[in-house]
C-alpha cells in the first residue's frame, strides 16, 4: 500500500493556503509511480504485514512522518568548545585589563570561578 503524506505540499496563502499544479503533479506521479524507495518526509510503501502490526490503522503520519529530526548534539565537543571560549575570554579580559590600567581607568570585574 503506498501512503502519500501532501500536507506539506501548498503555498501559503493570507486567508487560505493553495495548492498548485506542481504539488498536484508530484502527487499523482508519486502515484503512478509507486516508487520501491521512500520519499522522505512525503511517500513510502507499506506492507500489510506492517499494517496488521499497527492494528490496521490507516492514519497517514503513522509511515510517512513530516517531523524534522532533531539534531543530535556531541556533548564532549560542546563543552570542550564552551571550556576553550571560557579560557580565551579569562586570556583577553586579563590583556584588556592591563589597557585599561595604563589609561588609568578601572579594570573589568574578574570572574572569580
Amino acid at each position: 500500500m503506498l501512503f502519500i503524506n501532501a500536507s506539506e505540499q501548498f503555498e501559503k496563502g493570507k486567508r487560505q493556503n493553495v495548492i498548485t499544479q506542481e504539488h498536484i503533479g508530484r502527487i499523482i506521479e508519486t502515484y503512478r509511480e509507486r516508487p520501491e524507495e521512500e520519499i522522505e518526509r512525503f511517500a513510502r510503501r507499506v506492507g500489510m504485514d506492517e499494517i496488521a502490526e499497527n492494528d490496521y490503522n490507516l492514519n497517514i503520519t503513522r509511515y510517512v512522518s513530516t517531523a524534522e529530526q532533531e539534531p543530535v548534539i556531541d556533548l564532549k565537543e560542546t563543552h570542550q568548545a564552551i571550556m576553550t571560549a571560557d579560557k580565551e575570554i579569562r586570556t583577553f579580559t586579563g590583556k584588556h585589563n592591563k589597557f585599561l590600567e595604563e589609561l588609568g581607568l578601572p579594570p573589568l570585574p574578574a570572574d572569580k570561578n
